[in-house]
């Protein structure tokens, strides 16, 4: 899979080098602080939301509607990505998409204060999509299509692509680098990996058509408000095929992932044609995404937050578990391509 773009751009590096994690610095009083050297006065009212890989927060505002503060791990994204990630929300906000963009002060959407960058959004309510409604589908596959026409006008020139060696390969080599798995599951870890690896690598060295995603639809990711599904959280928009932003959207089994997928792509052809060659990479990339996740765990697991959150990580149980979840899709990708049913 080719593309223009730096696949793994990607610093490690951290302002913060005194503290046991870097968050340990990020305190009530400084989040107000960062908020309010924009410019904004805080009502002190601060609550933190659902976020792992960097912190969000509510926060009060003197007077005027409670907003949003995202601030950015540190050391994961250049300053660049980040801004090519606002710029492209930004571009699907003006097209009248419906996604949360950053908010500009003095012409600029990211911030720093106190060693923290950081980003302020709007409040947007809204309730959980709903995958089993086909109206729905339908609805988040027009404004994919919508997404994706625009995401194809022009590549991202810092933030990274998809790749196997990104999520697969590099995957895999920490963890067997690390001290995670269980003496008894490292050779049955090593196995399916390198199997799996093995067997879709060559669909990854295809020249694909690539442009610039979401790059994580998972319905934690959409608000469906005002009859609509809203488009929230770009961080991990990446450069990729069209796919990538559909497969998470299928489930069930072979019957309800066609009628689901259906549904998606008759919206989605409204806006953006389809390829349906590319539906060979959804067993593909969900093997990406399964080897992906256990190693982002295993790469914050010094994180206090992740310990708290994900407590059944690490355990034999869960690498057991892991392996056998490897293993069937091992073997789902021996089955034949998911197929467009009635379309």
């Amino acid at each position: 899979m080719t593309d223009s773009v730096n696949p793994d751009s990607h610093p490690e590096t951290s302002p913060h080098p005194a503290s046991t994690h870097p968050y340990d610095d990020l305190t009530p009083d400084r989040v107000i602080d960062c908020v309010e050297s924009v410019g904004l006065l805080s009502d002190a009212r601060i609550f933190p939301l659902n976020s792992y890989e960097n912190r969000v927060y509510q926060v009060g505002i003197d007077e005027a509607q409670p907003l949003i503060a995202k601030f950015y791990r540190p050391g994961r994204w250049s300053d660049e990505q980040i801004i090519e990630e606002h710029q492209f929300s930004l571009e699907l906000a003006e097209a009248e998409i419906p996604v949360v963009a950053p908010l500009e002060f003095d012409g600029r959407t990211l911030m720093e204060a106190h060693g923290f960058r950081f980003a302020l959004f709007p409040r947007r309510g809204g309730r959980q999509l709903e995958l089993d409604n086909f109206d729905h589908l339908e609805q988040v596959g027009t404004m994919l299509g919508r997404i994706h026409a625009i995401g194809a006008t022009k590549p991202f020139q810092h933030r990274r692509a998809l790749t196997l060696q990104h999520f697969a390969r590099d995957s895999r080599d920490f963890i067997l680098a690390g001290d995670f798995l269980p003496r008894e599951n490292i050779e049955a870890y090593e196995t399916v990996t390198a199997h799996i690896i093995e067997q879709i690598a060559p669909l990854f060295d295809r020249d694909w058509t690539t442009l610039r995603l979401h790059g994580d639809c998972h319905t934690g990711n959409f608000l469906w408000r005002d009859e609509t599904p809203w488009f929230v959280d770009l961080d991990d928009c990446i450069q990729g095929p069209a796919i990538q932003d559909i497969w998470m959207l299928i489930s069930g089994n072979r019957a309800e992932q066609t009628a689901y997928l259906d549904a998606v792509v008759e919206g989605y052809e409204t806006f953006y044609p389809f390829d349906p060659q590319q539906l060979q990479l959804v067993e593909p990339l969900r093997c990406l995404r399964q080897m992906h996740h256990a190693a982002w765990l295993a790469r914050r697991w010094e994180d206090p937050a992740f310990p708290k959150a994900f407590p059944w990580f690490n355990s034999s149980r869960f690498w057991a578990e892991h392996i056998l979840a490897l293993r069937e899709q091992m073997f789902a990708l021996q089955e034949p391509p998911l197929t467009l049913g009635a379309i």
